[in-house]
């Protein structure tokens, strides 16, 4: 096999990436009206910094970042607010939004001025990472600043080009598309985390990706390509470390302390728009699934509502099964087809029936295939049914905390168990026991 990878667990699952990762990326033109949640990111929600009847321009600050873990968000359609009020995520959730109306005049808040990182301090490029609103673009939503400023020493800066999750090319597309700039925010973040090497790392399936990359990177003796197996969940954090470095994170710990950080594609791509003075205001996703007549990825709006980013796509063809915003492993049901595009939102895909296997929770068989595909080493079949028992302690010594979600115990489970569905209430049962 070709590659590099993990040493445990893992499986092959199918890639389902052939309806867009020959199309180029299309944009979608501003919605008529946009909802831009104050909180697309992990950390504190942001506070208004409009008013109703207030007129805003395209990339605008519309929330301020007045904690620590948080990163402010921008207008990014010029026009009026129409409300400052709670509405829904894609997930459920509920966050305080800004809604604008658009004007249709795409009016900059100010023009952009582009910087060369090799003239900014690492806090220089930091800041302005901080001000145009960067946080992880590939799901996670950790402000990206903040990851740029690690406690200890780094020596390495992996870009996450992966995209194991099956149907998302959004990735893919961008490494084709836009190469040269995402080596651009690559080389701004090894400056602002004091970092001496960067390393792109891409699985097999994508060569035409590794060829364009390779070309976008000649000249710069400190950076380099990984190509990786194709191997379910290469794409995460700690299986991507230990396949490319060779460390180990410990439990409880974060990528720092293996003195290297992991940013994903799109978010390297923003750093480099930062650079010009373009705040995150908009994004690509991958719109895909059977139930979705013209796949695509598309650059759009942040605050675009779902249900107008699959009209653009042609429709949706009959109910789908199942409509999931993210990769259909570890992305969570979209409840609210209202719900706004956010900086974090990868993809959304409208399955059909044979596309989705639903949760059956017939007796555990005990033949251990959970046990076997876990890329952490652990038995989420205990996890599972002591978290759905409410023994949130005992599944903690056993390490529920060390579970990355991936969605493999679920997928190989014979009797279609809801395994990481437990685990996930067991986490969150486990923090509010805890806080109590």
């Amino acid at each position: 096999m070709i590659g590099r990878t993990f040493p445990r667990g893992g499986g092959e699952i199918p890639h389902r990436k052939e309806a867009t990762e020959n199309k180029s990326i299309v944009v979608f033109g501003a919605p008529p009206e946009v909802v831009i949640p104050l909180k697309q990111h992990i950390g504190a929600c942001c506070e208004p910094a409009v008013a109703v009847g207030d007129h805003v321009k395209m990339g605008q600050p519309i929330g301020e970042a007045r904690q620590f873990v948080c990163t402010p968000v921008h207008a990014s359609v010029s026009g009026e607010v129409i409300a400052v009020e709670e509405r829904p995520l894609p997930d459920g959730g509920k966050s305080p939004a800004v809604v604008i109306k658009n004007d249709g005049n795409d009016q900059l808040y100010k023009e952009y001025k582009p910087r060369d990182y090799e003239e900014m301090s690492p806090e220089e490029i930091r800041r302005a990472v901080k001000e145009a609103g960067i946080v992880g673009m590939g799901g996670a939503g950790f402000p990206t600043h903040i990851k740029l400023d690690p406690p200890t020493v780094i020596d390495t800066v992996l870009i996450n080009g992966a995209e194991c999750e099956p149907y998302l090319t959004c990735d893919h597309r961008l490494m084709l598309e836009r190469a040269p700039e995402m080596v651009e925010g690559l080389l701004a973040m090894i400056k602002a985390s004091g970092a001496e090497t960067g390393i792109i790392c891409i699985e097999a399936n994508k060569l035409d990706a590794v060829e364009v990359v390779r070309q976008a990177i000649s000249g710069h003796d400190n950076l380099s390509v990984e190509v990786l197996q194709v191997r379910y969940p290469q794409g995460a954090e700690k299986q991507l470390i230990k396949a490319v470095l060779n460390r180990e994170v410990p439990s409880g710990c974060l990528p720092c302390e293996t003195c290297c950080i992991v940013q994903n594609v799109h978010t390297a791509i923003a750093v480099s728009e930062a650079l010009k003075g373009k705040p995150s205001f908009e994004r690509v996703v991958t719109v895909s699934g059977g139930a979705v007549l013209d796949p695509r990825n598309v650059l759009v709006r942040i605050g675009t509502p779902i249900e107008d980013l699959f009209n653009f796509c042609g429709g949706l063809i009959g109910e789908p099964a199942a409509i999931v915003a993210g990769g259909p492993m570890t992305g969570p049901p979209v409840a609210e087809l209202g719900g706004p595009v956010i900086k974090c939102s990868s993809g959304f895909l409208a399955l059909r029936e044979n596309e989705v296997g639903f949760d059956q929770n017939r007796p555990c068989l005990r033949c251990s295939r959970c046990v076997e595909v876990c890329p952490m080493g652990l038995t989420p079949n205990l996890l599972g049914e002591l978290s759905s028992k409410g023994y949130y302690r005992k599944a903690e010594q056993l390490g529920l905390l060390d579970c990355i979600e991936c969605g493999l115990c679920s997928y190989t489970c014979p009797s279609k168990r809801s395994l990481v569905t437990w685990i996930k209430d067991g986490k969150a049962g486990l923090a509010k026991e805890k806080a109590s």
